[in-house]
């Protein structure tokens, strides 16, 4: 899938981003580790130079993963040396880059799960990448509507903390009163709307969703399979029973937008989720815990439940630019303004994201026929 990248690729890129935008800029006379990486590695940053083509890494033999790792401990032995030598003023304009290089990786750490399963979905022997714990046969808890009035409420980014420059400026809305579902959408209940045929009736899907549907074949969730009368999914410990009570992951946003539509209700906007997120502990189902796989609630979870970990949560919202913003000068504002063109907004991160990686103001980004990444719904009205 011209999407994935090998692993190899991810930690040889992480790499690359301290080289480019740290050594190279700041080290007097700096010579890279090997004159090719700048093309190999380089993901999308025009103004740096080109770059080979995403939809061939997977067909790079070379370098090796020895050689890779001899390329990270090189260049981290290399930043290592610059920042004990470097003086104040150098160190104060380096640090907010090598800041951006940690959360940088940490992306690429969830990406990297998201591509070992899609690749190893590929595998007809449905190989294990780590084994499951106990499956959950948790029933279903039922959802409730959690009801918010109309405020005229803040959202983005403000502070001396870490966010990435999509996420800001803050400023004002004005949001509608609306009812949020308290969890997120279950296996067990996006299998009745499979049931009840939704992939064949074009009324429920947006134009360009019925026309990928119809071209693709899609019939339920990436990585989900039939075996005869029974449903499975390929998951990270291999292929398992589908356990209803879990929320359901790998839909696409236009399925998430049918969904919602075939259940008489609607996707929140970020902004109706960042609010009532706002005020809550980042608590949740994440890569740190090591389960790599959505956990069913107990049957006595009360509140809003599951806003972050477990599954990435499609938005309503266009990726589009605060007012206000403007991208950082130079390469680095390629990093996420580009991209805000034909995407839609997810919040919350999930099971293969890092606890610390994650807040409330984060704004995922993919096109809405994605669905390899970890990505759920929840329901508003």
């Amino acid at each position: 899938m011209p999407d994935v990248s090998p692993t190899r690729w991810h930690l040889a890129h992480t790499t690359w981003f301290f080289e480019t935008f740290v050594l190279a800029k700041f080290v007097a006379n700096f010579v890279p580790f090997h004159a090719g990486y700048d093309y190999l590695f380089n993901s999308y940053y025009n103004t740096v130079g080109e770059q080979f083509p995403r939809s061939q890494r997977g067909l790079l033999s070379r370098p090796t993963v020895d050689e890779v790792f001899a390329y990270r401990h090189a260049t981290d032995q290399r930043l290592q040396e610059f920042l004990t030598d470097c003086d104040s003023e150098t160190f104060t304009q380096a640090a907010g880059i090598i800041e951006l290089g940690l959360h940088h990786e940490q992306q690429h750490q969830e990406l990297i799960l998201t591509d070992i399963k899609h690749v190893l979905s590929r595998n007809p022997l449905y190989p294990t990448y780590q084994h499951a714990q106990q499956s959950q046969t948790t029933p279903v808890a039922p959802f409730d509507w959690l009801d918010y009035d109309e405020p005229l409420a803040q959202i983005g980014h403000n502070g001396p903390k870490f966010a990435f420059d999509n996420e800001s400026p803050r400023h004002r809305v004005l949001i509608p009163e609306r009812q949020l579902a308290s969890r997120l959408v279950t296996n067990a209940e996006y299998l009745e709307f499979i049931e009840d045929e939704v992939y064949r009736r074009p009324e429920l899907w947006l134009s360009a969703g019925w026309t990928i549907i119809t071209e693709q074949q899609w019939r339920a969730p990436l990585y989900w399979v039939q075996e005869g009368s029974e449903w499975m999914h390929f998951t990270l410990a291999g292929l398992q029973p589908l356990a209803g009570a879990e929320p359901v992951s790998h839909v696409s946003y236009f399925e998430a937008d049918a969904f919602a539509r075939w259940a008489g209700a609607r996707l929140p906007t970020e902004a109706e989720w960042e609010v009532a997120a706002s005020d809550l502990a980042v608590e949740g189902n994440f890569a740190d815990d090591g389960a790599y796989h959505p956990a069913a609630l107990p049957q006595d979870s009360a509140g809003l439940q599951q806003m972050f970990g477990d599954a990435w949560e499609w938005t309503s919202s266009p990726y589009t630019a605060y007012p206000g913003y403007a991208p950082p000068r130079g390469a680095l504002g390629e990093y996420n303004g580009k991209f805000m063109c034909n995407q839609y907004v997810l919040r919350g991160g999930s099971y293969a994201t890092s606890r610390s990686h994650i807040r409330a103001t984060y704004r995922n980004f993919f096109p809405p026929e994605a669905r390899w990444q970890f990505s759920g719904l929840r329901l508003a009205r």
